[in-house]
């Protein structure tokens, strides 16, 4: 089976029915000036289920689609189901486990969303939070990266990562940011407690409005001549610290 053929749908048609199915879609491309009944339908569902969608000029959706039979619409189907973050959050709370959670602020690269689905799989996480907007998509490269484990590990899509840490910690989970903005290391931050772990985007590192609502900050200690680590590296080292005291 080709992953990548199988998460991509065309036709408005289509992806009308594809959303009333009730189908995980990533992202819709539509065509700019393709008007009528169908496309309207098509722009209502998408905005009334909070779908991430674009306009297009027709050269993209031909190179999507390869045989240019696409009808002026696209669409990038997620290959696994996402979680409703607040069922998800009781459930893992009520079942009397130490919450460890990991919330993404806006990481691009799939290869790297995939690596941290996979250690995320291996530390035993409960729950992958992303935002629906400015996330790399779940694809069959994240697929094939996270080793399978993006079948594994509930990944919840929310509007915007504050709601999120607010509902988190609501339940008593506390917020630990990723960040060198701070004197404090892995080693200094207690997570053997009820946690969730936001690790920032490559280039922009954690937004500024969400370290503020974080309940510590740490960072790792680099001791070499590099500055940073590669974002899904760093996130395994976090975990690991996490898994280690808790052991």
């Amino acid at each position: 089976m080709d992953e990548k053929q199988t998460s991509k749908i065309f036709g408005i048609r289509a992806i009308i029915e594809a959303i009333n199915a009730g189908s995980s879609i990533d992202k819709v491309f539509l065509q700019k000036d393709v008007n009528g009944a169908l496309m309207t339908e098509l722009k209502q569902l998408i905005q009334q289920n909070n779908i991430t969608s674009s306009i297009v000029p027709v050269e993209k959706l031909d190179r999507l689609s390869r045989d240019n039979n696409h009808q002026g619409a696209g669409a990038l189907i997620a290959p696994i189901s996402f979680y409703d973050l607040e069922e998800l959050i009781t459930r893992t709370v009520k079942s009397g486990v130490k919450p460890l959670f990991i919330l993404l602020d806006q990481i691009s690269d799939v290869r790297n969303f995939g690596a941290i689905i996979r250690t995320a799989d291996c530390t035993g996480v409960h729950g992958i939070i992303i935002p629906k907007t400015g996330n790399a998509p779940i694809n069959g490269e994240t697929v094939k990266t996270s080793a399978g484990a993006a079948f594994n590990v509930p990944i919840c899509k929310v509007d915007h990562i504050k709601d999120a840490i607010f509902m988190l910690q609501a339940e008593g989970i506390k917020i630990v940011c990723a960040t060198e903005k701070t004197e404090d290391t892995i080693f200094d931050v207690n997570f053997n407690q009820p946690t969730a772990i936001v690790m920032g985007s490559e280039d922009r590192g954690i937004n500024p409005s969400i370290l503020k609502l974080a309940d510590a900050n740490a960072k790792l200690p680099l001791l070499g001549k590099i500055g940073s680590l590669n974002v899904s590296v760093a996130c395994g080292a976090f975990l690991y610290e996490a898994v280690r005291q808790r052991m």
